[in-house]
């Protein structure tokens, strides 16, 4: 038995419901551990609007999380290519320029990933990101000497829903089984990615998203932030704890 199927048997009740605890965590980025949900609309509907364009806020919060050509071609049918790309482009530049700056990592996010890899288990980055981008969140999160792999936006033609950013991740974590994974994510789009790559899927409330939304896109368990999770892990070594000592506290 290899370290992946040894931390997946060891813990695969961890979750109320039967559910496994994978050998291998594959997190979203935007939205899961890096707060910047509200900017990114913002920088959204601010670009649209200097193409005369008007979406309402609440159908862009809809959208968050989908590759950026798919939410673009959803909103506005009429948008041919070319343009979509000119958008897209002027809504990369707006956000380095005027919103990457103001963005937070959420609190806690160093502490789960010392506490996943702790229980022998892998972490791996999936975002839609740009190198650049995710250079800015990296150092936000204070976390890389917990990373194993990440897959990133420059690397694959289609964003999420589109499973192929999980299906590298997976790759790049030398080939970890699908069944052995988790994908932690903020949206349905996530949700949608990781059930198609065959992978289970765990979602937070960080983006925007509805608890109901987040279910009905395939997670198994929602929490309210990324840092929620750490008590699953935890949960195993509170049972059981370490010689010599009369109680573990945490």
């Amino acid at each position: 038995m290899n370290s992946f199927e040894g931390c997946a048997f060891r813990f695969r009740t961890l979750l109320t419901g039967g559910n496994r605890m994978s050998a291998a965590y594959i997190f979203d980025v935007e939205g899961t551990l890096i707060d910047c949900v509200t900017e990114t609309l913002q920088c959204w509907s601010e670009t649209l609007a200097g193409f005369g364009i008007a979406v309402p806020s609440a159908h862009l919060q809809l959208m968050s999380g989908m590759d950026g050509d798919e939410m673009l071609a959803t909103l506005v049918p009429s948008l041919d290519e070319m343009t979509r790309k000119q958008i897209r482009t002027k809504q990369g530049e707006l956000y380095r320029t005027v919103y990457l700056p103001r963005v937070r990592a959420f609190p806690g996010v160093r502490a789960l990933f010392a506490t996943i890899r702790s229980q022998g288990c892998r972490i791996a980055l999936a975002t839609d990101c740009q190198k650049d981008e995710l250079e800015r969140y990296r150092s936000l999160m204070d976390a890389d000497d917990f990373i194993d792999a990440i897959a990133c936006g420059d690397e694959v033609s289609k964003g999420k829903p589109d499973p192929c950013l999980v299906e590298l991740a997976l790759g790049h974590l030398g080939g970890t089984p699908a069944v052995f994974a988790t994908m932690i994510g903020d949206t349905p789009f996530d949700a949608q990615a990781a059930r198609s790559a065959g992978v289970a899927a765990w979602g937070t409330l960080g983006g925007g998203h509805t608890r109901s939304s987040l279910i009905d896109a395939g997670c198994s368990a929602v929490v309210s932030s990324v840092a929620d999770f750490e008590r699953y892990f935890w949960r195993d070594r509170r049972e059981k704890p370490r010689a010599g000592s009369a109680s573990a506290h945490h």
